[in-house]
């Protein structure tokens, strides 16, 4: 397929596009070692650590890596269609671990550095999972919760050694270099996301091996080439990862650039764009925010040339800001954990700040009615993919932890998404607000009753609501209203006492950072907590005065 380039390419792909649908599709085999066979020295990882030292890996390491780590789970027990959970942060074990487990026909399952040890002991309960990658630090809270966990059966830790867990390192020293690629089918199992819901637990949300090729489409969004060095400021928790530090790029071929240093600093970032020949970026809109409140002015990014967004709605002032201080657009992209990308700013589409962009090639996008029909431009709807008679590839495959397909999505043969939006005109689609309950903060899915549940293990909380609250950095924050416990005042030395709580029980980005003591919660007349009545105070109010922190990116 040729890059996309004009809105004419854009329309042209539109409407030729057809999707490959193979029966049997192996990334590691017919990506990563296509790209190390055509050119051993064809770089596929740039990774920079904490210090500024430089790590260069081919697609070739990559691929003969990821073997050693088959044969290394697969002598540890691990077998084709069991769960290894891979928490790490931005290294390159993260990406050996994805190709290992795409290469064997294990089923890879990402989480954040954030969680906690019932955060982890529920994830690994929940998918069965056998195996856990992971680094000395949270190797400690996997030995907390073990025991509880009956069906785990192997623990490999990266970067040092530990008793009970087999080292990463000398493992793959150890281990043979050849390994037969699995002849996956390309609607087996492959990734499982856990991803955040409204009345309960993370949910699995399973993507098969032809998720890959949904995000053959994510590549041409990215704008990128063989010769591209790609950086997406990501934590590799979440799906953003494999959308654009994985299989975006690598379908491509183009090579991901990797920051080490944990967490977000708006002024390392700079000084990275400045001292590496980094020719596109993607980040969420919270990155740009803290971008544009640095002295743009001082900076010079000689390779930049393409920028993306995607996450949550990326604020009209803020593009415009960027593109004024150093003369490129932000292009924004709109998916989710159970999608590839289905709408986008594509590049040589005529840009339209504060629009979603328009449907990817291949992807029927709509704003639907309550009865299942399309409405007319400038209504609002319900954002929704047509799936019947058949998907687009790169749409989830179930909710593993609900029975059967995730037929409560589908309303007349359309998945709906949970967003609301509008189309305009001239097709663009715009975002107008989630359908549910679920925060969106700094990219981050939160769903209020993990945060409810762990606020009312506080004795002081007898009962609780959550729900989003405006944010000019984030976009939005968590927001509790508690109700007291008979014997507590409210102050905010219990306020603190409370977000520390949160912390500790459970994974500290679903903290409440603004909490408001109430007497009573509203309620419908069976009882049920009217959070939309909360909510749509809080964005309607101008009054986001409330405790906070100080701003900073978890």
């Amino acid at each position: 397929m040729r890059m996309i380039e004009t809105a004419r390419d854009y329309d042209t792909m539109c409407k030729t596009f057809r999707w490959r649908r193979p029966e049997r599709y192996n990334f590691a085999r017919d990506v990563v070692d296509r790209w190390a066979l055509e050119d051993p020295h064809h770089r596929a990882l740039h990774w920079v650590d904490e210090t500024g030292a430089q790590t260069i890996l081919t697609f070739a390491d990559v691929a003969r890596r990821s073997r050693c780590l088959c044969n290394l789970l697969t002598a540890a027990g691990v077998s084709r269609g069991e769960v290894v959970i891979v928490v790490l942060g931005r290294v390159p074990a993260w990406w050996e671990a994805l190709t290992a487990c795409l290469r064997m026909g294990a089923v890879f399952s990402p989480g954040t550095l954030q969680l906690s040890s019932r955060d982890l002991a529920y994830r690994i309960t929940s998918a069965n999972a056998v195996c856990v990658i992971t680094d000395d630090e949270r190797a400690v809270l996997v030995d907390e919760i073990a025991d509880s966990c009956p069906n785990l059966r192997t623990r490999i830790v990266v970067g040092r050694t530990r008793a009970g867990w087999i080292d990463y390192e000398s493992g793959m020293g150890a281990a043979s270099e050849d390994y037969q690629t699995a002849a996956t089918a390309a609607d087996e199992p492959a990734i499982c996301f856990f991803t955040s819901g409204t009345t309960g637990y993370p949910k699995q949300c399973i993507h098969s091996h032809s998720y890959a090729i949904g995000h053959e489409i994510t590549g041409y969004w990215l704008g990128l080439g063989k010769k591209d060095l790609h950086w997406n400021i990501s934590d590799t928790g979440w799906a953003k990862a494999a959308w654009s530090s994985y299989f975006g790029p690598w379908n491509r071929g183009a090579t991901v650039f990797v920051d080490g240093m944990p967490g977000f600093s708006a002024k390392r970032t700079l000084k990275l764009l400045q001292d590496h020949p980094i020719t596109t970026m993607c980040g969420a809109p919270t990155v740009y925010r803290m971008l544009v409140q640095e002295d743009l002015q001082r900076c010079s990014f000689p390779a930049l040339r393409h920028c993306v967004g995607a996450g949550e709605p990326l604020n009209p002032e803020v593009i415009g800001t960027w593109q004024r201080e150093t003369g490129i657009a932000i292009h924004d992209g709109y998916g989710q954990t159970e999608t590839t990308l289905l709408c986008g700013m594509f590049p040589g589409l005529p840009l339209r700040p504060g629009s979603m962009g328009k449907p990817a090639p291949g992807v029927h996008l709509a704003v639907i009615d309550e009865a299942g029909q399309p409405v007319v431009p400038g209504a609002e709807g319900d954002i929704a993919v047509r799936v019947e008679p058949i998907s687009p590839q790169g749409m989830f495959q179930t909710y593993r932890t609900i029975p059967g397909p995730a037929a409560h999505h589908v309303r007349k043969g359309w998945y709906v998404t949970g967003d609301r939006g509008r189309i305009d005109e001239d097709g663009y689609f715009w975002f107008v607000s989630r359908a549910d309950d679920v925060i969106v903060s700094s990219g981050y899915r939160i769903g209020p009753f993990e945060v409810e549940s762990a606020l009312v293990e506080h004795p002081a909380v007898v009962e609780s609501a959550v729900v989003s609250s405006p944010d000019e950095t984030r976009g939005s924050v968590v927001k509790a209203f508690i109700v007291l416990a008979p014997g507590h005042r409210p102050s905010d030395e219990l306020r603190r006492a409370i977000q520390e709580h949160v912390k500790r029980v459970t994974a500290p980005y679903k903290y409440p950072r603004r909490i408001e003591f109430v007497e009573e919660l509203p309620k419908t007349i069976s009882g049920k907590i009217r959070r939309v009545e909360l909510r749509r105070k809080e964005w309607e109010s101008a009054d986001t005065t409330a405790a906070q922190e100080p701003q900073s990116l978890n």
